[in-house]
């Protein structure tokens, strides 16, 4: 299966996890995630009282630089680790 498709597919499994994952893991999969499906940072940093706002944007801009096929290979492994972890 391409790397694309193994990405959409995983990314709809970690969706139906039976329990919801550490904060800390939410916030590697959405880096990873933005990085995979946009690339590089594009959007302004959020005022600071935007805590959720700032979190979500400071996770994908950690993953400035790497490849979208780097993240999507991530994403896929951190994903599986959750399902194992989690369950779905």
């Amino acid at each position: 299966m391409p790397l694309q498709a193994d990405f959409e597919s995983i990314a709809e499994k970690v969706k139906k996890l039976k329990t919801k994952p550490t904060d800390d893991e939410l916030r590697e999969l959405y880096g990873l995630y933005k990085q995979a499906t946009v690339g590089d940072i594009n959007i302004e940093s959020p005022g600071m009282l935007d805590l959720k706002g700032k979190a979500k944007w400071d996770a994908w801009n950690l993953k400035k630089g790497t490849s979208k096929e780097d993240a999507m290979k991530a994403y896929i492994s951190k994903a599986n680790g959750l399902i194992e972890k989690y369950g779905v």
